[in-house]
């Protein structure tokens, strides 16, 4: 079984630094705050009496270095234009009173004026970390109009990265054992096994952290989260942005919150109509598309990895990577050989962003002559394995959310579909043996799901904003077309070959984007603009 990840733009820049590495070798004190108190929040924004503490809380503004949890991290972090803070959430907003969570947040503060307030971001996963995003998003935005005018505000959602309890449900090795593992036999034997394992996780999870905690981090609790940190942060009204999975949770809160949004902008829009089963294998189709893209750039390159035919590359590419199934090849760690899912997922890392294209190429070149070094790399980025071969929980919180959120496919003829399908949609992933169909970790999830799939309505709220690319795999162009019908959205259609485009360096993107934050009354209009290819 291969795991299906949305991911986020957070990612392509740590992509694209740690892949130009492996290519160079082969080649104080705290402030405080106090937020908007309760009773001058507008009539309709205000918490029920058993929430008023959250709401009225204030935030202890300090440095950042504390929440770091990589050395990418601890490095932006020293930045002393950045501040951090905790803030307080219940862990069960059915038990106000019981047990509590932290979210980590951070902050840049605008740097001229008027200040129009915060603008929140969401990168994407789920499991991505706002606070690690931040930075990123700071270098695109420069000195310009948004760092400007807004506290640019980054957070960790409930059970991810530095916000606490964090998901742990695998230690490192664990990790480094259940990526080696393949389950290609689709033999009754086969799906045994592959659902054991499976529900080895599930087990795990819940016997380490708790079902308390796993059946609170879903994007249910996630958005009222949100609107506490709203609040907190001053703000009468939310601006929101949320990359991929964030569009979830920009488009959950327009529908608890609706008389709360100021401005939202969903970028690589996740459709909260569709259930597991069709958004995986919409995902499933989406990469064979980017990986049929790249494979036709890659047969005008000189010594393409993939032949000169276009219509034989994915062929050719199976060919390479199926006898990895038996025979892993080196990687340039002794103690981990480049297996199938790796050389697959390093793959399917690099489909997110064409700027990582001649990476690959490169990379599958040596899957070829037998050196998965690069390979290894990208699977390793998108698992969030460090040097030090330390995991971030993303895969972790990705795992939980995402079963808290969907649920499990327990249904034999459901099973089917899924696995069938997925397999049909992305033959670039093929083991050759067929598809194993056998029930995923979800299906054996200890705690119920907390939303189900559904047609978003958030009658009233205020002028957003979708960025949809034509060819993205990870949240095919089509739902952002469909999301921002239900939400009476202004639609960006962007032509290109990646996965989100706002706030990324195109100045037609970028613009339109400014200027509908600065002012969501001015009416927008629906535009198209092209990534460089």
């Amino acid at each position: 079984m291969l795991s299906r990840r949305r991911s986020s733009p957070w990612m392509f820049a740590v992509s694209l630094g740690a892949v130009a590495a492996v290519l160079a070798a082969a080649c104080g004190s705290g402030t405080t705050t106090r937020s908007t108190p309760v009773n001058e929040v507008a009539a309709s924004d205000a918490p029920t009496p058993d929430l008023a503490r959250y709401y009225g809380q204030q935030l202890s503004w300090g440095p950042c270095g504390p929440f770091s949890k990589t050395a990418d991290s601890a490095q932006a972090f020293a930045d002393p234009k950045y501040d951090c803070a905790n803030l307080e959430v219940p862990l069960d907003y059915a038990k106000p009173d019981g047990d509590t969570a932290k979210l980590a947040v951070i902050r840049q503060k605008a740097t001229t004026g008027p200040k129009i307030g915060s603008l929140l971001f969401n990168p994407g996963g789920p499991g991505g970390s706002g606070t690690e995003y931040l930075p990123a998003v700071s270098k695109q935005v420069g000195t310009g109009t948004l760092a400007q005018r807004f506290d640019l505000v980054g957070f960790d959602p409930r059970g991810v990265s530095a916000s606490t309890p964090q998901l742990d449900c695998l230690t490192d090795k664990e990790q480094d054992e259940e990526r080696a593992k393949v389950f290609a036999d689709p033999s009754p034997a086969g799906v045994a096994a592959a659902e054991a394992d499976a529900k080895s996780q599930a087990d795990r999870c819940s016997a380490r952290m708790g079902n308390q905690v796993l059946g609170n981090v879903g994007t249910r609790d996630v958005v009222k989260d949100l609107d506490v940190l709203r609040a907190v942060l001053g703000d009468e009204k939310l601006s929101f942005y949320g990359y991929s999975y964030g569009t979830q949770i920009a488009s959950a809160y327009a529908e608890a919150f609706p008389q709360n949004v100021r401005a939202l902008v969903l970028d690589g829009v996740v459709d909260p109509r569709q259930d597991y089963v069709e958004s995986s294998i919409k995902q499933a189709a989406g990469f064979q598309q980017a990986f049929d893209a790249f494979a036709t750039w890659c047969t005008t390159q000189a010594n393409c990895p993939l032949g000169t035919d276009p219509a034989r590359t994915t062929q050719t590419f199976n060919a390479l990577a199926q006898r990895l199934i038996t025979t892993p090849i080196p990687s340039g760690d002794p103690a981990r050989p480049l297996s199938f899912n790796d050389a697959v997922l390093g793959v399917t890392q690099a489909l997110y962003v064409r700027q990582l294209w001649p990476a690959l190429a490169q990379g599958i070149s040596g899957m070829a002559t037998n050196d998965g070094a690069l390979l290894m790399t990208l699977a390793d980025i998108y698992y969030s394995r460090g040097g030090d071969g330390k995991y971030s929980n993303s895969i972790e919180a990705f795992t939980a959310i995402s079963c808290v959120d969907n649920g499990g496919v327990s249904d034999p003829a459901r099973v089917k579909e899924l696995t069938d399908g997925v397999y049909a949609a992305a033959p670039y992933r093929s083991t050759g043996k067929g598809p194993v169909e056998a029930r995923e970790t979800c299906a054996f999830w200890p705690v119920p799901p907390t939303s189900t799939p559904h047609t978003p309505h958030a009658p009233g709220i205020p002028q957003t904003m979708v960025v949809s690319v034509t060819g993205d795999p990870a949240t095919p162009y089509r739902a952002g077309v469909d999301v921002a019908k239900d939400l009476g959205s202004t639609l960006i259609t962007v032509n290109g070959t990646q996965h989100t485009a706002g706030l990324q360096g195109n100045k037609c993107i970028d613009d339109k984007l400014t200027a509908y934050l600065v002012d969501p009354a001015t009416k927008q209009q629906p535009a198209t603009c092209t990534v460089r290819t």
